[in-house]
């Protein structure tokens, strides 16, 4: 009889991303594999997730507001409410196994498999553990990592580093550069700046780039650039101004723009890190100063160090973000460097390694 799995978590493409690469990796390993998702209502993944093949249930939970208080009066009532809605699916649907990618919803669920003793597994994509994660930690089956030195969150002997899943479709990707112009409509003569700020865009990024966006022009560069919901109606009306200018709220086709792209900027999130490192080209990072532990800001300068990408500070992008795009372009011999040595970080088969530890482990 067929095998039963739950893959619980989303909130952002950081956790939805490598939640779907390992969702693929098992149904190649075991096609008659039976997959649920289950995710926060109101979050990208009730709507990525059925895009991407898979069933999904909604859970009504939220995390703590740490910018209004008074948004969190309901929320012990959300939590009871989601163990409830937790219990029924996990009674319902009987899973073998349950994994969680982190974000809200993962944690209901793996507590409760926890307390069922169903095998249960956490994927921590960043170097810095999340706090539910940690907690889930002690209980869990085993703990797939990105990085060494995680001992730190989680007991050493559930460890296993398989590095970040990265989607099959950027880690095959046969698209030439000519093909990923097409798409964007875009110039073969001009050097292609792609601006990506994650799934939910990147406030000081977008902006940066839009003051700066005339100089882009003046230096022979033309732009694809992922604004996220919040800045998209802004960018393509500067999209409408000029044809060396793709402007839209979110890429579902990323294979064409990072095929297109000369020269890369984006935040330092692990899941973009992993991927960037597969796609191989230079990038100017602008970590997101806010994450936990400003994890983002250690990412970029892990790769800095390496001398396998650029860093710019979020606080000093309208400053200083445009001129380091507009200088790393002229630079071929900086643009090689970058190349070659962010390439020789990738991992093109985390997805598989997990996949096959989940199915030895529910096989027995």
């Amino acid at each position: 009889m067929s095998k039963k799995i739950i893959i619980a978590g989303g909130g952002t493409g950081g956790h939805i991303f490598p939640a779907v690469a390992i969702a693929n990796a098992l149904k190649r390993i075991e096609p008659g594999i039976d997959l649920l998702f289950v995710g926060a209502k109101g979050k990208m993944e009730m709507e990525k997730i059925p895009q991407a093949g898979y069933k999904i249930q909604g859970i009504d939970i939220a995390g703590f507001n740490r910018s209004s208080l008074i948004k969190n009066v309901g929320l012990p009532f959300k939590l009871l409410r989601s163990f409830f809605q937790v219990k029924n699916i996990l009674q319902s649907f009987k899973p073998d196994a349950v994994i969680g990618v982190g974000g809200y919803s993962s944690f209901p669920v793996l507590r409760y498999a926890q307390s069922r003793k169903i095998p249960n597994f956490i994927h921590e994509s960043n170097s810095f553990a999340g706090k539910s994660n940690i907690l889930l930690g002690k209980n869990a089956t085993r703990i797939f990592v990105a990085s060494d030195g995680m001992e730190k969150f989680f007991p050493a002997n559930k460890i296993q580093v398989t590095g970040n899943p990265v989607r099959r479709n950027i880690v095959e990707n046969q698209i030439s550069k000519e093909q990923g112009l097409e798409f964007f409509d875009l110039e073969k003569t001009r050097k292609t700046i792609f601006v990506t700020g994650g799934s939910l865009g990147a406030k000081t990024i977008n902006e940066s780039v839009d003051a700066g966006i005339r100089d882009l022009e003046k230096n022979n560069l033309q732009l694809i650039w992922q604004t996220g919901k919040l800045y998209a109606a802004k960018a393509s009306e500067k999209s409408v101004d000029s044809k060396y200018i793709w402007a839209n709220e979110f890429i579902s086709q990323m294979e064409y723009a990072f095929s297109a792209a000369d020269i890369i900027v984006s935040r330092a999130g692990a899941m973009s890190i992993a991927e960037l490192c597969v796609v191989g080209k230079p990038v100017v990072f602008v970590p997101y100063p806010f994450a936990a532990e400003d994890h983002q800001t250690v990412n970029a300068e892990n790769l800095v160090s390496k001398r396998a990408g650029l860093m710019i500070k979020d606080s000093e992008a309208r400053e200083k973000l445009v001129n380091a795009v507009i200088d790393l372009s002229r630079d071929e011999n900086m643009q090689k460097e970058l190349s070659q040595n962010i390439a020789k970080l990738a991992v093109r088969n985390a997805d598989e390694i997990i996949a096959k530890e989940i199915l030895k482990e529910i096989h027995g």
